[in-house]
């Protein structure tokens, strides 16, 4: 998996990650133990904020993105095992 890090003199590379954390404290303030925050209520603002259309996103959601990413994945996975070629060689 690739992981991408903000570089600390780039300000304009935080605005979704600043974003991103300004949306979960509005469940979750700072001064939250989640450790006593319930599966329930961490799934539903889990849920919530997968299915919020975003901006950067084009107005669509992250789960549809996500969904449409997995959709070329496993259609690639399928393409290649028909053809013989193994989606992961080595």
């Amino acid at each position: 998996m690739t992981s991408y890090f903000c570089i600390p003199s780039a300000p304009w590379q935080k605005g979704s990650v600043e974003n991103s954390n300004d949306r979960i404290r509005r469940f979750l303030p700072l001064d939250t133990d989640i450790a006593l925050v319930s599966d329930n209520e961490l799934q539903k603002m889990v849920e919530r904020l997968n299915n919020t259309p975003c901006k950067c996103l084009d107005y669509r959601t992250p789960q549809e993105v996500l969904g449409v990413q997995i959709a070329i994945l496993w259609e690639g996975q399928i393409w290649s095992t028909r053809v013989g070629v193994h989606p992961n060689p080595g």
